[in-house]
């Protein structure tokens, strides 16, 4: 035991600490990569600088947090040599040969083409230039693939067979890949980090309006965000009803602690229960708050269908209801707040007022870090309803971890701990001073505070004419 904790709780906890602080980040590069390359675009063709100039300041903002993606990327993959031997060695065949792909296909299509994207402008030509950043945006999106088809693949396994030795060993490459689930998985994270870039580029955008509403570059930002909320948010939640039919079929346990329900209803006519207190010991839910037969339409899409509920399932293969259930509930409401700000941003647009509304931009100013709220909990949710499996059904999370002995897993944990505040907060603060800066170039107000864009590095820093010193 190491603080009260055994090996197993203490490499649990260590790997939702990595994959928490890792998630962040290719979350916000993988839309900020589009985003890039639909701005260059839109440069290339209407020869506006004022595009320019809002690519540059996000190229560099990009450079930053891809960085810092890779080190926690990298980090967290020595946790299934380490903490999950024993998974590795079962799933390896399978899992081993799709991360493997990641590399050779997204990561070297964003390590390659970064720097041409980068430092290359003036060298390449702007054709070449902007096919390197759409490289760039196509490997976040491969990445986005296969780390996807493999968490899918954990959750319902397909195209396997299991070897004399006990291995997960492919059978069908093209089902273990297109498992179930995978297409929902990879449309719902895809999405969701469209959503979490939009949402922090019209934070800033609304930032600097709220200081000059004649900010052209903040208006562009603004506006482009605006139209990402009312189109995509209202999609995703589609999307998530979609994955939550698919996860009915294939993980129904998974779906009956969301829920809160721990009594099934056979007969259908279920209701959503908004709010509750989950009791997983006494197997029951408190002091409800219920819209009758409503979780059965959601569900099923029909009154009659019959809902299982946790006392169905075996105690030992029960999801612990007592968090998820909460974070999916944080997770649909900041899903419906984006759909609401994207309305409001709609209704200020028809009366020529989104770039005057001070209420409009102080509300995107507040819905900032909202995707990353709403991926960390929608993940939790994925993770942790796994549980106790690792394959579901078919590897528990117990047979899966190393034989460590509590020390030296927690002792690791404290130091990854430790690094990864300092580390990563200071590469924060460095992003939101960057986010500071005004993409109109000269003397800027810091989201950390009062600074000048020349205690900026100059290698990182825009110009007046917004032009980056490398590029």
């Amino acid at each position: 035991m190491f603080l009260g904790f055994d090996a197993l709780e203490l490499a649990r906890f260590q790997f939702a600490f990595t994959v928490s602080a890792h998630i962040i980040f290719p979350a916000f590069t993988i839309g900020l990569a589009s985003y890039l390359a639909v701005l260059e675009g839109l440069w290339l063709r209407s020869g506006d600088d004022a595009y320019l100039r809002v690519f540059e300041y996000w190229k560099t903002i990009f450079a930053v947090v891809f960085g810092m993606g890779v080190v926690s990327g990298i980090v967290m993959s020595y946790q299934f040599g380490t903490n999950w031997s024993v998974f590795s060695d079962k799933a390896g065949p399978v899992i081993g040969p799709l991360m493997g792909y990641e590399v050779l296909s997204a990561f070297f299509l964003e390590a390659g083409f970064l720097g041409v994207m980068l430092f290359g402008r003036d060298k390449v030509g702007r054709g070449l230039h902007f096919f390197a950043t759409l490289m760039v945006a196509i490997g976040t999106l491969f990445s986005a693939f296969w780390i996807l088809s493999v968490n899918s693949w954990m959750q319902t396994p397909a195209g396997y067979a299991i070897n004399e030795a006990g291995q997960f060993v492919p059978d069908n490459w093209w089902a273990a890949v297109f498992n179930p689930s995978f297409p929902y998985r990879l449309t719902h994270m895809v999405l969701a980090a469209y959503l979490t870039t939009a949402f922090v580029v019209g934070a800033v955008g609304a930032w600097h309006l709220l200081r000059d509403r004649t900010n052209r570059g903040a208006w562009i930002m603004f506006s482009m965000a605006m139209w990402m909320a009312l189109i995509v948010a209202p999609v995703q939640i589609v999307a998530g009803d979609l994955h939550g039919l698919n996860t009915l079929e294939y993980q129904p346990a998974k779906v009956a602690a969301i829920e809160g329900h721990y009594d099934g209803h056979p007969e259908g006519a279920a209701p959503l229960i908004l709010f509750g207190i989950p009791d997983d010991e006494a197997a029951s839910i408190r002091h409800t708050l219920e819209i009758p037969y409503l979780s059965s339409l959601i569900l099923t899409h029909d009154l009659t269908s019959p809902l299982p509920g946790l006392r169905d399932f075996p105690p030992g293969d029960r999801p612990p209801a007592e968090l998820i259930f909460w974070t999916f509930r944080i997770m649909v409401a900041v899903g419906f707040a984006m759909v609401a700000l994207g309305l409001w941003s709609a209704w200020a647009r028809c009366r020529g007022r989104l770039d005057a509304s001070r209420s409009l931009h102080r509300a995107a100013v507040a819905m900032g870090p909202s995707g990353f709220l709403a991926v960390l909990c929608g993940w939790i949710t994925t993770e942790v309803g796994r549980q106790p499996w690792t394959v579901h059904g078919l590897l528990r999370t117990a047979d899966s971890v190393s034989p460590l002995g509590a020390p030296a897993v927690g002792t690791s944990l404290l130091v990854f701990i430790a690094v990864y505040f300092v580390v990563f907060g200071a590469g924060t603060a460095y992003v939101l001073r960057l986010m500071g800066r005004s993409p109109g170039g000269g003397d800027d107000i810091s989201i950390l505070g009062p600074t000048r864009s020349a205690g900026i590095t100059p290698a990182l820093s825009v110009g007046r004419r917004g032009r980056g010193a490398a590029g």
